[in-house]
């Protein structure tokens, strides 16, 4: 018997947005972008960067900062290279100000 290892990026890309649509967008971003090439080209893809829904992330932790530092690496490093391909950017007023400044955006 052949003891072939398969890694998850051994997988084609279109399998990979098949398993990822399963989760959040903004999961499937916060968790793939900057890990490698390959897991950062599927991550960024229109798939997941057309909506993104922040509202998952609760009011009554606004102030944890874990969620400080969640928002932060999503608005200095994710944020700025996909706002191009983003449609729709839901989020809770708490962090209206924060998103806002964190790149230009198009009408």
């Amino acid at each position: 018997m052949n003891n072939s290892i398969v890694r998850i990026v051994d997988l084609p890309d279109e399998i990979l947005v098949t398993i990822f649509k399963k989760l959040h967008h903004f999961d499937v971003l916060y968790s793939l972008v900057g890990v490698n090439k390959k897991l950062d080209n599927v991550a960024c893809d229109v798939t997941f960067t057309r909506s993104i829904d922040l509202t998952t992330i609760s009011l009554d932790k606004a102030d944890d900062s874990r969620i400080n530092a969640i928002l932060d690496r999503f608005c200095i490093e994710i944020l700025p290279r996909i706002q191009k391909r983003m449609e729709c950017l839901t989020i809770q007023a708490c962090f209206l100000q924060r998103v806002y400044h964190a790149s230009d955006y198009l009408n």
